[in-house]
């Protein structure tokens, strides 16, 4: 019997010896890999935490303590030690089992989302709410690039929870590897938490203490004397400015030295850094040799090789050809990634410019405002980044790019339904918080030609730009450079008398379906390719006069997206009662194929037909 198969929950893993540990982390990475290879998924930055994710459970008593997975793509071997081992069957599928810490699945979740640099915030509060029992955080893949993480460093410095562990995973790699590197922040010797120092300390204070000493007290002599040894030893880190116990850095595949330092921890009754060095990509060689991302995410995929199954074209592909064609043409243009330069499409640019490209760490307030210098300074800077980040770095986009009406350009990636990442992922807000912002232009191209023209137009436009587009697949690369496709200019795709959809984006393609449908049924439907959402076609007014009924088309929440600009143009004479907005419901959606999704909600083919007919008939 495989000793995986009698771990059904963390208690499992006190019975198990030294041996079986090591037999069964070595299970844990097989089944990983032959389960991921079949669902895609995660897969790098698992089996880097296998010995730590045992070992974490061995040493706390999850659910009563509490573990924090701050970046939540590295829980797959916590979702295993925790009894869920059949809903990796479904992983990240309809249905299925999160790929992130989910609290519907089990009490030993506690984060639903899956944002880096939150979980010192979330732990802080668990601990000082909970102080009874422990906290621990387990921060990692770049997260310590992002400012958020050090806000709550200083509050924790402050108010000293007595049973907070964090435990920063260091593999030198968020996506790709770590811009600034942790282990120059963090590179204290493990004597920090040995018994013997902490003796060491204590003595000295005493035999101190014990003579006549004049102009300062014996502890102040004692503290001196403490940091002068520790800096002709190694130099001081942010967390001993912060005053907080530090150790490492502990080899976080050694399961006795992880254990060890854990039960250390938990003797001082004040927040302690555990600082572990893991390999991304241990134990599966094509991860481990992967220069790029070290197989960072991926889809389906042959075990023997870790190539992928299904090789295809993607949008953003087509974004960072674009761009770099773009580039050639335009010395001042230069691109900016808050630690996705592959995951972007910037790998390309990045080759043959790599002094124009810069890579800020997961830092996306900073990308923005960065840009917003450059863009100052003369530049053209365009940041890549996905949609779900840039939500992070609104205040920027507003006071920093907006107000000061900057020529900064944002691709914006897996903006709508993004599938199987789930509803932290989701890129349906864009519309909605981008619309709002005074002197921005919003583009939502239809098709892989449109999103290079936009990008043409992008970066020669005086102010700021927003395009927007999904993650899926192109069918084929554009003629590069691209002719720049004027703003706020619409395509009528065909003319109807009964419905007029104004349809955005990727759901063009669906609206000319549905309006194939429905002329079997006698209805006469018009479509718009309403690739600009700001500014609005001057035409929308004359082209509403002439329809019975207009649907608006998008994949954005309802609320202040697309449909929403629609209605208040129309409003202004009269029309705004003609307008049926299709959208995204007010709810956050599941993890899922794209096209289950939509079909969930209305916005396939089907579902859109149907609209119409409900609407014509309705009239």
């Amino acid at each position: 019997m495989a000793i995986l198969d009698r771990v059904r929950s963390p208690a499992d893993l006190q019975q198990l010896t030294d041996e079986e540990l090591e037999e069964l982390c070595t299970e844990i990475r097989f089944f990983l890999v032959n389960k991921i290879s079949q669902t895609g998924g995660h897969l790098s930055p698992n089996l880097g935490v296998v010995e730590l994710t045992v070992a974490l459970h061995r040493s706390f008593d999850s659910p009563v303590d509490r573990i924090l997975w701050d970046v939540g793509h590295q829980a797959y071997v916590h979702k295993l030690i925790t009894g869920r081992r059949e809903g990796f069957n479904n992983l990240r599928r309809y249905g299925g089992m999160s790929g992130y810490p989910s609290r519907e699945e089990s009490p030993h979740d506690f984060i639903e989302n899956s944002h880096a640099s939150t979980a010192l915030s979330y732990a802080l509060g668990h601990a000082l709410s909970h102080p009874d029992y422990w906290t621990v955080a387990v921060v990692g893949d770049g997260a310590l690039t992002g400012g958020m993480a050090y806000e709550a460093l200083n509050h924790i410095a402050v108010s000293r929870p007595s049973k907070l562990v964090i435990v920063v995973n260091d593999n030198g790699r968020s996506y790709a590897p770590t811009v600034g590197g942790l282990a120059a922040l963090a590179n204290l010797a493990h004597y920090r938490l040995d018994p013997r120092y902490e003796w060491m300390k204590r003595t000295f204070g005493r035999m101190l203490r014990g003579l006549p000493i004049v102009g300062e007290t014996a502890d102040e002599m004692a503290n001196r004397f403490k940091e002068a040894v520790k800096q002709i030893v190694e130099p001081s880190t942010v967390f001993d400015t912060l005053g907080l116990k530090y150790s490492g850095r502990i080899d976080g595949h050694d399961l006795n030295a992880l254990e060890t330092t854990f039960a250390k921890a938990r003797e001082y009754g004040e927040p302690v850094i555990v600082h572990v060095i893991t390999d991304k990509g241990k134990g599966y060689p094509p991860a481990v040799d992967d220069e790029i991302d070290k197989l960072h995410g991926v889809g389906s995929f042959d075990v023997s090789t870790g190539r992928a199954l299904k090789e295809e074209l993607k949008y953003t592909d087509i974004a960072g050809s674009a761009l770099l064609a773009e580039a050639r043409r335009h010395p001042e243009v230069v691109a900016i990634s808050a630690a996705m330069v592959s995951s972007t499409g910037l790998q390309q640019m990045a080759a043959e410019m790599p002094d124009r490209v810069f890579d800020t760490g997961i830092a996306e307030q900073h990308s923005v405002a960065l840009a917003a210098g450059m863009a100052m300074a003369g530049q053209r800077p365009v940041v890549a980044i996905y949609s779900s980040f840039l939500q992070r770095a609104f205040d920027q986009i507003v006071t920093d790019v907006a107000l000061h009406n900057l020529a900064v350009a944002f691709l914006i990636d897996r903006a709508g339904i993004t599938g199987p990442d789930g509803p932290s992922h989701h890129g349906v807000f864009d519309l909605s918080y981008l619309r709002m912002v005074p002197n921005l232009v919003v583009g939502a191209p239809a098709d892989a030609t449109e999103l290079a023209g936009m990008i043409a137009t992008a970066v020669t436009h005086d102010g700021p730009i927003a395009i927007r587009f999904p993650k899926a697949a192109a069918s084929s690369l554009p003629a590069l450079p691209s002719t720049p496709i004027p703003i706020g200019e619409w395509e009528l795709l065909s003319e109807g008398e009964d419905v007029l959809i104004l349809a955005s984006g990727r759901l063009v393609e669906t609206a000319e379906k549905a309006a194939t449908e429905a002329a079997t049924q006698g209805i006469s439907v018009g479509v718009v390719n309403a690739r600009w959402i700001k500014p609005l076609d001057d035409r929308l007014v004359s082209w509403a006069a002439s329809a019975r009924a207009i649907i608006t088309l998008e994949d954005n929440v309802i609320a202040g997206g697309f449909g929403a600009a629609v209605m208040e143009e129309l409003s202004k004479v009269g029309m705004a009662g003609k307008v049926r907005i299709l959208g995204i419901p007010d709810r956050f959606l599941p993890a899922g194929s794209v096209d289950e999704l939509l079909a969930e909600i209305g916005l396939d083919t089907d579902g859109v037909t149907r609209s119409i007919l409900a609407l014509v008939a309705g009239s």
